[in-house]
């Protein structure tokens, strides 16, 4: 069965997708409180995965060793700063869990769309939409538009990461000119956000 036979028929379902420390929770948050639309977050999808009670849990211990292990979890929760540094040095062990937890991701996100098969409209915020091949979930993508520096300022500090390492990251996604190509709606957050604003409330 296609992805296209498991989602509902008739639903505007928009993935919301841009590169890291791009403002796209920003906007989504903006979405939610403007129309009330349902958010359908990839990111927290992936870090209920990782969770101890989740079945992929075990896997990823058995693979990366318990050296991942919070050492000041009750629960021996996943250190997920820990982690992330390791996948986002090493392409093969990033492969690896990439390939573990995107098709699970998708399948989590088909169930949540037709949860709320009743709603018309669903925001579905993937950061790797592209990268991942999610493009199929939705029926237009909005691509949040951010200037490199600007982006790279707000990871360093979010993340409170040193500047090559934000540069490794960044480089790690699909370019925005690729990007651009393959989205319906450009929003730029590059400085005043009554620019987004109005695009937004066009649409919506």
């Amino acid at each position: 069965m296609s992805i296209q036979q498991k989602l509902i028929k008739n639903q505007r379902r928009i993935g919301l997708t841009g590169g890291i420390a791009s403002g796209k929770s920003t906007i989504a948050n903006y979405i939610k409180n403007y129309k009330g639309i349902p958010i359908l977050d990839a990111d927290e999808y992936s870090k209920e995965l990782i969770k101890p009670t989740s079945n992929s849990y075990k896997k990823i211990l058995e693979y990366f060793g318990h050296q991942i292990v919070d050492n000041y979890s009750s629960e021996k929760e996943i250190n997920r700063q820990l982690l992330k540094k390791i996948i986002f040095n090493d392409s093969i062990h990033r492969k690896w869990i990439q390939n573990l937890l995107h098709p699970l991701i998708k399948e989590k996100m088909i169930e949540k769309c037709n949860q709320f098969g009743k709603n018309k409209i669903l925001l579905l915020v993937i950061p790797l939409l592209f990268e991942a091949k999610f493009t199929d979930l939705c029926s237009e993508i909005w691509l949040v538009s951010c200037p490199r520096e600007i982006q790279k300022k707000r990871l360093m500090k979010r993340d409170n990461i040193e500047n090559n390492e934000a540069e490794k990251i960044i480089n790690l996604q699909f370019n925005f000119e690729d990007k651009s190509k393959l989205s319906n709606v450009i929003l730029d957050n590059s400085k005043d956000q009554k620019l987004w604003i109005k695009t937004i409330q066009k649409l919506l």
